[in-house]
Parts: structure tokens; sequence; C-alpha cells
């Protein structure tokens, strides 16, 4: 998401407005991200060439209210669906509807649900039919980027250790890390602090804590890193047309290291396709 304020908040706060949750207080959060992590998973058999993005949306929307939450994204600053589906050349907030998929183009699905007032953050990348090389390259760095930021997510390692380890990772594959997008705090709140970047320098920014909850969610361009909103005021996309794609977790720092919140049932996190 775009970077934003700190919205209010209850409990501790560090100097830098990052709220500290009980570790106890992880199963409300755990909770919330599995009905996200299980629609996520129910939606992949559902994405294939000649279907509309607003088919895949009405799914959506149907199972957040039969597993009994409540969508985060409707009625969010006027938007008004359950989920942002993304597609090809579009970085981010790709809004549903009469759009159809075509073989071989590639999608992120982002859905964040609201359930006994935990907010349940993630998105992952699928395809319609096959992928060809080039898009099959960037999914895999991109989901690998994600997971080698992870890894940084432990007690008294800093927020520009998480994103230095994205951009190394990326631009060693000759790909280029967005900026105008970032991570974020969740858990009680949609958004707040902090704003995880995918990129930065080891060592600068907020020290990590147990009991954090955020997201990291990299976006990952083919091309270069810029990106252009267009007129709708949601859909962001490539200034180069460039394809991209985006993985997202939401996770929480533990006394030794990090849990993630938002893995999928059925193991499917990183392949979604058939």
């Amino acid at each position: 998401m775009r970077r934003s304020p700190v919205e209010q908040s209850h409990g501790r706060m560090t100097k830098d407005g990052i709220r500290i949750y009980e570790l106890s207080d992880f199963a409300g959060e755990r909770a919330a991200c599995q009905i996200t992590a299980q629609i996520l998973d129910e939606v992949a058999p559902l994405v294939q060439p000649g279907v509309t993005t607003q088919v895949l949306e009405d799914f959506i929307a149907k199972r957040v209210v039969e597993l009994g939450a409540v969508s985060a994204t409707i009625g969010y600053n006027g938007y008004k669906h359950a989920s942002c589906i993304s597609v090809n050349h579009v970085v981010c907030h790709g809004i549903p509807g009469d759009k159809v998929l075509h073989e071989g183009d590639i999608l992120n699905i982002d859905i964040t649900v609201i359930y006994d007032g935990w907010y349940g953050d993630s998105s992952r990348m699928y395809a319609a039919g096959k992928m060809d090389r080039k898009s099959q390259r960037l999914v895999d760095v991109t989901y690998e980027s994600l997971m080698i930021g992870i890894e940084q997510v432990k007690p008294g390692n800093t927020f520009g250790d998480i994103g230095h380890a994205i951009q190394e990772y990326v631009e060693s594959n000759h790909m280029s890390v967005v900026r105008d997008f970032c991570g974020h705090g969740v858990g009680r709140m949609f958004h707040g602090a902090p704003n995880v970047l995918h990129y930065g320098k080891p060592g600068h920014g907020a020290v990590l804590e147990p009991g954090m909850i955020f997201t990291i969610e990299p976006m990952v361009n083919l091309g270069r890193p810029e990106v252009k909103v267009l007129a709708d005021g949601w859909t962001a996309v490539t200034r180069d047309r460039s394809l991209t794609a985006q993985y997202e977790h939401s996770v929480g720092v533990t006394e030794d290291g990090c849990v993630i919140f938002t893995d999928s049932p059925k193991d499917m996190f990183y392949k979604t396709w058939a």
C-alpha cells in the first residue's frame, strides 16, 4: 500500500510509533490471516483464460462473508471491492471488473479481511493458463525476494536489513524494486507504522522487537521501478509497461525470529497454478 500515517490504536508503542503486541495476541492475528489464506487457496482453480476479474471478485466477496469475516477494503477510502486484482503490468490496487483473462496472463490477488477485530492481509501471484519463461522468472524472483526479506525478521535486526536483503536479491537478478509502495504495520488496524520499505541500507531504520506485526510485500518489475497511478485514483501501473509481480505475507516478530501468519493451508502460497 502507499505509505500512510499511523492509524489510531491502543497498546504500547515504540518511539517510532510501532505497536508492540503481546505474543499471546498472535493467535488472533493468525485466525484472521488464515481466513485470507484459505480464500486465496480456494480462488486458484477459477483463474483461467476467459474468466473476468469480476468473477474472481464475486467469489472472494462471497467467501469472506461465509467464513464469518468482513472485507477490510470495501468502503476503505471509497473502494468498493473485496479484492485488488492486478494483471500483467498493473503493480497493485487493480480494480476487478469486466477485464477478461488471456492465456499467459499473470496476476496478483490481494485480500484483507477483518475477523474478531484483527486484520488478515496477504497477496499472491496467479497465472491464467501457462506462463512464459520471462513471467515465470519474474514470479520466482519476487517470491524468493519476499522469503529472503522474511529471513531478516528477528529481534535486533532493523527494517533496513529487510529492505536491503530484498533489493540486493532483486537487483542481482537484473530486475527492479518498486519504491512508491511498501509494507505496513497490521494487526488491530489495517495500516499503521512502520512503513516497510523493500529497499534500504543494513542497520538503518527502526529495530525489530518481539510483538511487532507487519506486512512484507515486495513489488518487482522486469523493467524500471517507476510507476504511475491511473485516473481512477487506485490502479498503479509500471511506467514502461513492463511486467510486474508481488507476494505479500503478514508476519510477527517472536523472541528468536518470526512467525508467518498467512501461510497457505494447502501449501500453495507460492504455486497457485496447475
